[in-house]
């Protein structure tokens, strides 16, 4: 049964074994692309087919309503003069009126002109053939008979618009002139202009579908390459990146997914590194642990001692993983939590905290002062790490200092908070590599200290980088080490310039060097 106290780490591989959820197959970005575009110009160009036309009938209205309304006028005219302009004799009747009318009249094409009396009924009429008013009464009757004086009516050789103008003579004799106009050859020719602009609308689909399948495919090549790229990404290979060329909003999504790749393939290094390092280092004690069960005897005192040792070992490798855990969340952006932090009353909390790690003689070197952006528990855990380090590797008794520096400096500065002691020092070769996952250095410990995993300088140096600092090693053989946390200074909006106040001498001990 598992210890309650002992933290488990679950891996969730459902994400990588459950299937997608299938999705329908949508119709190709360059395909609506098109489909849009070839229903724009369709609308675009039938709506413009459809205007012209009703434009064009009512032209067609408007002149035929006008020659209608001319024809009468005249007739009026000649009404009211009263007088035959060809022989300047005063009209005897009404149909002497209406013959001397129409003798002037010139016929257009489709045009119809009949002149009635009761006496004669329709004794003049002028229209071409087919079609002639006064041999059909069945279309002329209603039209005398109308209350109406103009209208439309239905013939056999095609719609007559119509107007009429009744006439009385001095004797109180009657008569009526009807001009007709046929509108069906004029109805003709707007349809044929309707189709020709229909040819042409047609037309003009077809190279605004050719034109935006062309261009469309031009603007979509680059999706297409990510596209390419993302089906031959796997979780082995995520290298793989897109050439990004312009400045418009392909370009933009291909920047965005090459920084996709990045995350992911940060993300997929951190988890293999993480499982390497927990199958390399949790191997020995797992062995350790498994050994001494299967050793284990009916003795009472071997069996406690065997308990002690795996209890040892166990909780070895639940500090291992904890420290794992927190390398590799290191990595992600939420890892620090910057606010801000009086850098002096860190000091001292800091200080208070190492105290009691080891019977050293601690000593509170300096204290920077200030205001300064930091995520002070990252801090803390940095500063207690070294302090840690420092216990470890110095004798029983010996000197510890703690201390911290703010530099302004125009523009930036820098925030140190370090750790030094007196104990063997690190060697030169063992310089940079001792802030390696797993690397120990080669001057041992204090005597009864354990050596640790090899991790804490590893974690160290991972709280530095996140706040986009390093840390720094000054040290010989045999005359300690000091180890200082150096981050950029941020300064909170409206606070003024930070100061060091000195607290005690500062010691020796060699050149700074950079990890």
């Amino acid at each position: 049964m598992a210890d309650p106290d002992t933290p488990t780490v679950t891996l969730d591989t459902t994400l990588a074994t459950r299937p997608a959820p299938r999705r329908k197959r949508a119709v190709p970005a360059r395909v609506r692309i098109m489909g849009w575009l070839l229903l724009l110009v369709a609308v675009v160009s039938l709506s413009t087919t459809l205007v012209t036309r009703n434009l064009l009938l009512r032209e067609v209205d408007r002149d035929v309503r006008s020659a209608l309304e001319q024809e009468a006028a005249e007739l009026d005219q000649v009404l009211a003069e009263g007088v035959d302009r060809a022989t300047g004799q005063p009209f005897a009747d009404v149909r002497h009126a209406l013959s001397a009318h129409l003798r002037r009249q010139y016929v257009d094409d489709d045009e119809v002109i009949v002149a009635w009396t009761p006496q004669s009924g329709p004794m003049l009429q002028d229209r071409a053939e087919p079609f002639r008013l006064g041999a059909h009464p069945e279309v002329l009757d209603p039209i005398l008979a109308s209350p109406d004086h103009s209208g439309a009516v239905a013939t056999p050789a095609g719609e007559l618009r119509w107007i009429r103008v009744d006439a009385t003579g001095a004797a109180g004799d009657r008569g009526a002139l009807v001009v007709g106009y046929l509108v069906d050859r004029d109805r003709a020719e707007v349809a044929s202009t309707v189709r020709v602009l229909l040819g042409v609308g047609l037309l003009g689909v077809v190279l605004a579908g050719a034109s935006a399948w062309f261009v469309a495919g031009q603007i979509l090549s680059p999706v297409r390459l990510v596209r390419r790229a993302a089906a031959e990404i796997t979780e082995h290979d995520l290298t793989r990146r897109i050439t990004v060329e312009g400045r418009d909003d392909v370009a933009a999504l291909a920047e965005q997914f090459n920084a996709m790749l990045d995350r992911l393939e940060r993300a997929f290094a951190t988890q293999r590194r993480f499982l390497d390092d927990a199958g390399h280092e949790l191997r020995t004690p797992i062995t350790i642990v498994s050994g001494h069960l299967e050793l284990l005897g009916e003795d009472p005192v071997e069996r406690a001692e065997a308990v002690r040792l795996c209890l040892d070992e166990l909780d070895r490798m639940n500090r291992m993983v904890n420290d794992l855990l927190l390398l590799a969340k290191a990595e992600q952006p939420d890892f620090i939590d910057a606010r801000p932090v009086e850098v002096a009353e860190l000091t001292g909390d800091v200080y208070a905290k190492v105290r009691a790690i080891g019977d050293r003689r601690w000593r509170l070197e300096s204290i920077g002062e200030g205001v300064a952006l930091l995520d002070e528990q990252r801090i803390t855990q940095a500063v207690v790490q070294l302090a840690q380090n420092a216990v470890q590797h110095s004798p029983e008794g010996s000197e510890v200092l703690i201390g911290s520096l703010v530099r302004p400096a125009p523009g930036g500065g820098s925030v140190s908070f370090w750790v030094a002691d007196r104990g063997p020092g690190v060697r030169p070769e063992d310089a940079g590599a001792i802030f390696e996952r797993f690397s120990r250095g080669s001057t041992g410990g204090a005597p009864g200290h354990r050596a640790g995993a090899g991790l804490g300088l590893a974690i160290v140096r991972a709280i530095a980088e996140a706040h986009g600092g390093f840390v720094r090693l000054t040290s010989a053989p045999g005359a300690g080490a000091r180890f200082a946390v150096e981050v950029p200074l941020r300064v909170p909006e409206g606070e003024g310039m930070t100061v060091q106040l000195p607290v005690g001498g500062t010691p020796g001990g060699g050149s700074w060097r950079e990890s």
